[in-house]
């Protein structure tokens, strides 16, 4: 049965839990601004005729393709950029501190894309913008993953995809009102809201909570333990809050050295870092920057349907898609989700390309192009866009959380830049020319996907972060970890010589599989 029982949000959530959540979320509203905002007004009229060239036979305008893979393409030199900057910052001063410098950031670039004129300068805005988007994307999954309670770490990680796609949704509503003007107005409007997000979020992200695994990794526990009070207070008591903080302590204090690049590849974070990295390729590479980045393009290369309706139709499935991810997350499973989501990804992919292979290719047959792009972006929205945030976040070592995770997004990024890049040109004569035959890459890759899903993806649901380490450090296989029950115990934390002892327990279906005792 669906619903958010599972969750028991009412009995985990307090006001200033709710609140923190929710501001972090909103600050990737402007991620969706962007992503759908440029997406949008690349077909529109207005945009082509300030940006492109003049086809003296056709008496048209029209976007160069060399100029729209650079467009679509550099500015992931800017995200790469954010996402080493955020990493740094996030890690040394913390995870507001972060937030803060990034929003301060993007309100400069924002200011440079309103005032772009020429095609030179609304290129180097779009690349400067994404320096922020990289310094998002380094941050938000982390922080929410570190003060949420386990059993909802899946729903409000989640929140990360469903804010962007509402963020694109309103901007794509707003596109397609403004679409048909003469003018500049026509895409200055929507790109008007790049203020407002980073506007609020630094004005008010000094008023949340640090993360408390971030105080105690900087030897601060009083002002850990007061920032889990104020996450935990009123919805649990005071031993369950001390124990949640007595663990954090405890795992924090066994990996004290926080890792490097070398560290994240040696024998003990091998498999975690595998299985992050494979994830956040496989987001970038299953398909889905063709249809949300170029999708508006190409629609509007097929003359059937009006591409504003499609970008519109597309936020929608996307929005109600990846809150209905949200939900079932941590109810279905990871692994689960994502074999689901990426069978239906490889399905519609696959079915675009036979559609394309055609050779007079009719009004029904684009119809049904457009419409494997909206269920292929329904799979990837139910699997790997929310889920893939998910697990770059829980799955890294406590020690090696920061490095994994910038190492992951820096791969991701190269990975969207590469497949943005290479689009014009598979796409567009006179070059490859593919069309919607493009399909049939990004469909095999999608069938990869569910193979990499299904031999090493792990199912953490519902784990404590140091739960999921003491999972990785035993013999178990990763896929059995969902059937694993795990006991963890800390002791003596408040003898006079600061030791602490971890007992976890480790059983599958009541026998006994792995003890361990770990003196800190």
């Amino acid at each position: 049965m669906l619903g958010f029982g599972h969750l028991d949000l009412k009995g985990t959530f307090n006001a200033r839990l709710t609140l923190t959540v929710l501001l972090i979320a909103f600050s990737q509203f402007n991620f969706g601004f962007d992503n759908q905002g440029f997406a949008s007004t690349q077909a529109m009229d207005a945009f082509i005729k300030q940006f492109g060239s003049y086809n003296e036979k056709t008496k048209k305008y029209y976007l160069d393709p060399v100029w729209v893979s650079f467009f679509n393409g550099f500015m992931y030199i800017g995200q790469a950029s954010g996402v080493i900057i955020g990493s740094y910052i996030s890690r040394r001063w913390g995870r507001r501190m972060c937030m803060f410098t990034m929003s301060i950031w993007a309100i400069i670039a924002a200011t440079i894309v309103i005032t772009s004129k020429s095609s030179d300068q609304i290129l180097a805005a779009r690349v400067l913008n994404y320096i922020y988007i990289g310094m998002e994307l380094s941050v938000v999954p982390v922080f929410q993953s570190e003060i949420t309670p386990a059993q909802t770490r899946g729903f409000v990680v989640g929140t990360y995809q469903v804010a962007l796609y509402v963020g694109g949704l309103i901007i794509n509503c707003i596109a397609r009102g403004t679409g048909s003007m003469p003018g500049r107005e026509a895409y200055m409007i929507p790109y008007g809201l790049f203020y407002v997000v980073p506007t609020i979020v630094s004005a008010c992200i000094w008023f949340v909570p640090e993360s408390p695994r971030w105080l105690v990794l900087k030897d601060r526990p009083e002002d850990g333990m007061k920032a889990l009070r104020q996450l935990r207070d009123g919805k649990f008591t005071d031993q369950e809050i001390e124990e949640e903080f007595a663990v954090i302590v405890a795992g924090i204090r066994q990996e004290v050295e926080q890792g490097s690049f070398q560290d994240i590849f040696k024998r003990d974070q091998f498999r975690r870092t595998m299985v992050v990295l494979g994830c956040n390729f496989l987001l970038q590479a299953t398909g889905q920057i063709f249809t949300q980045m170029y999708g508006a393009l190409f629609v509007k290369s097929l003359g059937t349907i009006n591409p504003f309706t499609v970008t519109i139709i597309l936020a929608v499935v996307n929005t109600l898609t990846a809150i209905l991810a949200m939900v079932l997350t941590d109810k279905l499973g990871r692994r689960f989700q994502l074999l689901v989501g990426a069978s239906i990804q490889a399905a519609a992919m696959m079915t675009m390309g036979g559609l394309g292979t055609a050779s007079n290719i009719t009004g029904g047959m684009k119809i049904g192009i457009v419409s494997m792009m909206v269920v292929s972006s329904f799979g990837y929205s139910l699997g790997w866009a929310p889920t893939a945030h998910i697990l770059s976040a829980e799955i890294p070592s406590t020690r090696c959380r920061d490095m994994t995770y910038r190492t992951a997004s820096v791969l991701n990024v190269a990975t969207q830049f590469a497949v943005s890049f290479s689009l014009p040109y598979l796409l567009n004569a006179p070059y490859a020319a593919l069309g919607s035959k493009v399909g049939f890459i990004f469909g095999s890759i999608a069938v990869l996907s569910i193979v990499f899903v299904y031999a090493f993806v792990p199912d953490v649901s519902g784990r404590s972060l140091e739960e999921v380490d003491r999972l990785f450090e035993s013999s178990i296989p990763m896929r059995k970890f969902g059937k694993v029950k795990v006991d963890m115990t800390v002791e003596n934390t408040k003898g006079g010589d600061d030791t602490v002892f971890v007992h976890a327990d480790i059983t599958p279906k009541n026998q006994a599989v792995h003890t361990e005792d770990r003196r800190v």
